[in-house]
């Protein structure tokens, strides 16, 4: 259901610019756009702050908070890139209320999300437990190697397509329901379905990918 907009050639490839990139395009400014707005908001901060200050200011602490609550002090420093991953992908999932197509209902989206966490994992394995980590290879017995190292690149894979499929079935039903429901019903019940699988599961889907990457990768920290 991803339809191509514009086609160009590339090396003597045929690749196309996709209603996925017209959306993600259209989430990046609004993201650019809201973040000059409190940036420059925030340089004229009140003693006493007005309703838009508040706003931000309970946003950032609350999701600090839920940072440093799950990844311990080590945690404050992943902080800026978690807190954009979180309203990415919140945005990402409820651009359907919009009109938009949601971009994390494209397998090649959520996939590089979950590869940048795959890489942060192991850059804070190899610097934190230096020795100890290549060593977990190897554990309980050097037989299990392959082993290990297939369950090591099943965490990228479950977590993009953990994303993915409960975004996609969204998309696949409200598609459904336009298609084969008779004109009456395209306009009350779509607005309580697209409440459900854009702003319910969208923000559950958001809360579980960012506390799966604040896991997998705090998990790589030393014991404090």
């Amino acid at each position: 259901m991803i339809e191509g907009l514009v086609s160009y050639e590339v090396g003597g490839q045929t690749l196309w610019i996709t209603t996925t990139h017209v959306s993600q395009l259209i989430i990046t400014i609004v993201l650019i756009i809201v973040a000059f707005a409190v940036r420059n908001r925030m340089k004229k901060a009140e003693e006493v702050p007005g309703t838009f200050q508040c706003l931000c200011e309970a946003v950032v602490e609350m999701l600090d908070n839920m940072v440093i609550t799950n990844m311990g002090k080590r945690g404050r420093k992943y902080c800026n890139y978690i807190i954009t991953l979180f309203i990415f992908i919140l945005l990402s999932n409820i651009g359907g209320i919009f009109g938009l197509r949601s971009p994390t209902a494209d397998y090649g989206v959520t996939l590089m999300l979950a590869l940048v966490t795959f890489v942060m994992i192991h850059y804070n394995g190899i610097r934190h437990q230096k020795k100890e980590y290549w060593k977990g290879y190897l554990d309980p017995f050097p037989v299990f190697l392959p082993v290990n190292i297939i369950s090591e690149f099943a965490t990228p894979v479950s977590l993009s397509l953990r994303l993915f499929a409960n975004m996609v079935s969204g998309t696949l039903i409200m598609a459904l329901w336009y298609a084969l429901m008779p004109l009456l019903f395209r306009f009350v019940v779509p607005a309580a379905l697209n409440v459900y699988f854009d702003l319910f599961s969208g923000a559950i889907q958001t809360y579980v990918f960012c506390m799966l990457t604040m896991i997998f990768v705090s998990q790589r920290f030393p014991e404090e």
